[in-house]
């Protein structure tokens, strides 16, 4: 039987020089980036020094999957379950939905408290907020600053449901109307700084900085970015791409900010730094934005490697064997054992989740527990998708197919002038401070690195091409063998039709096992504008009924 937990990996705890002392953990996620928008995996067109920097010097997560679009990810992060076992499954979490992650989960920052951990959200929850119960602060944080839906814009902060729209910016539960102007990436950087200058060292320190960008913001501009930001991109020549270019610089700015804070503290030797995409890149105009996953096929909300595939790193000085690619299968649900596991915590006590320990895997750089992968089963949109060992299979599909195909740019840039610059990546505040803590950079390991990172697509004859197995998934399943086509070009389920039906057999054993989806109807009563034009916990209050009406 083939089932998403492949068992539990035990770990005897962490390497540090300090062996009292838990591990200090950031968990940094970018919105909706891109396959191909970082360096590390061989784009020259946007460059993402400070984010490379800990690539390279860390460990490369290349067979690292998310899910395919926001609240799924982030439930999946926070209970180490699959969202399919939460009902979290289908779409995201709106905010005039009265639901949110279920309140009988336990979560990542209430078991680390549980181990001595102070914990600090900043930025993006979009895990529910209709009742004050459901916001971080009442789910194991100690503070938030930051947005309850899936989306507001960098600059007013407001979040359109159309046709509701309000104030999406809080400190705790009272909204943060002075920070209106102020760009969203600026203010989550500054406010992780400020937690981090702020923290007792003697006590550990788990920081989950959820940045906004380089999610859309609202239709009315839907890619803001300092106009000095987008100056330096004159070479990209669609304008869509060059915004994007600009909200993705400020984001790696924010890296290397955070990270040089850690070294200034005197922390970063003894931490934990994880990065990572919450889901596939919305490419080619796609929820009118402008990301690259190529060369992988789809984009957000397809189970297509693009959709599913993330850009993810993890650094750490107390990594056994850093500065390396992993091929090991790893999950998002896996982030809340490997993390427990690194701090010191007895995995056992986690009870029934489907993520797993990758810790020792990871640091070590020994076989993974992990041989399958979920993707999802959604009986809504009727589709699914599962990876075991090197096969993937893929029934139904999201939109109809009309985002099915593949999409650049490649990152390879609009002019031969563009190169990537491996001495940026060592000179960036990140690089600077990781080279301070033990793990320096080489020009030689930088490309080496980035070489084996990038994922290539055969070119092949017209000839060859047409003789190729084309994958229609709204007629019937495909089969391909993710490792030796990872870009989803040849379907393989008329020549292996054993392989394909053992996969099809794992999916209905897993379905039955599934919590239907919680998606529940917008109520009225959310609409902003009885709420002083705010996003609030809605479901706490009681107004007349012909307001609503």
């Amino acid at each position: 039987m083939l089932f998403i937990t492949d068992g539990w990996q035990h770990c005897s705890g962490f390497r540090s020089s300090h062996h009292h002392q838990r591990p200090h953990i950031v968990f940094i996620m970018a919105d909706d980036l891109g396959w191909n928008d970082v360096g590390f995996h061989g784009s020259n067109q946007i460059p993402t020094p400070n984010i490379d920097a800990l690539a390279y010097s860390g460990i490369i997560l290349n067979q690292y999957y998310v899910t395919a679009i926001c609240t799924p990810s982030r439930s999946a992060l926070m209970t180490g379950k699959h969202p399919v076992h939460t009902g979290m499954q289908h779409t995201v979490l709106y905010g005039a939905e009265p639901r949110g992650l279920p309140l009988t989960e336990k979560l990542l920052p209430e078991y680390l408290k549980e181990l001595g951990y102070m914990t600090h959200i900043v930025g993006k929850w979009h895990l529910g907020s209709y009742r004050k119960e459901y916001t971080p602060t009442y789910r194991g944080f100690d503070s938030h600053l930051g947005y309850w839906t899936g989306h507001h814009d960098y600059n007013d902060h407001t979040a359109v449901e159309s046709p509701y729209w309000g104030l999406d910016m809080r400190r705790g539960l009272e909204p943060a109307w002075d920070l209106h102007g102020q760009y969203s990436t600026d203010v989550f950087t500054k406010e992780a700084v400020r937690l981090i200058k702020a923290h007792n060292a003697s006590k550990p320190l788990f920081l989950y900085l959820a940045h906004a960008a380089v999610h859309s913001g609202n239709p009315y501009n839907p890619l803001p970015a300092p106009d000095e930001a987008v100056a330096k991109f004159g070479a990209i020549t669609d304008y869509n791409r060059r915004r994007f270019a600009g909200v993705l610089q400020k984001l790696d700015e924010s890296v290397g900010i955070v990270v040089q804070a850690l070294q200034n503290a005197g922390i970063l030797q003894d931490s934990i730094v994880v990065f990572t995409t919450d889901n596939g890149g919305p490419a080619a105009g796609f929820n009118i934005n402008a990301a690259s996953n190529w060369p992988l096929r789809g984009v957000k909300n397809t189970l297509w490697e693009g959709g599913v595939r993330g850009a993810g790193l993890l650094w750490s000085p107390l990594i056994a064997r850093p500065g390396r690619v992993s091929t090991q299968l790893i999950h998002i649900t896996d982030w809340l054992p490997t993390l427990y596991a690194a701090a010191g915590g007895d995995v056992e006590y986690l009870g029934d989740i489907d993520g797993i320990n990758a810790w020792e895997a990871l640091s070590e750089n020994f076989p993974s527990n992990r041989t399958s992968v979920l993707h999802n089963i959604d009986d809504i949109y009727g589709n699914a998708a599962l990876t075991t060992g090197n096969w993937k299979i893929l029934k139904g599909t999201t939109y109809g197919g009309v985002w099915d195909g593949w999409y650049g740019p490649s990152g390879r840039g609009d002019s031969q002038e563009q190169r990537y610059d491996l001495y940026q990546v060592m000179a960036s505040p990140a690089g600077r401070a990781v080279a301070r803590a033990g793990t320096a950079l080489t020009p030689t390991t930088i490309q080496a690195l980035r070489n084996e990172a990038e994922v290539t697509c055969d070119s092949v004859s017209p000839h060859a091409q047409a003789a190729r197995a084309e994958c229609k998934p709204l007629i019937a399943p495909c089969l391909f063998n993710i490792r030796n086509d990872p870009c989803e070009q040849n379907n393989l389920a008329d020549m292996y039709p054993e392989i394909l039906h053992l996969l099809e057999m794992s999916i209905r054993e897993i379905n039955a096992t599934v919590v239907p989806p919680s998606n529940l109807a917008w109520d009225p009563r959310a609409d902003p504008r009885f709420w002083d034009h705010t996003w609030t916990n809605f479901g706490d209050y009681s107004i007349l009924s012909n307001a609503v009406s």
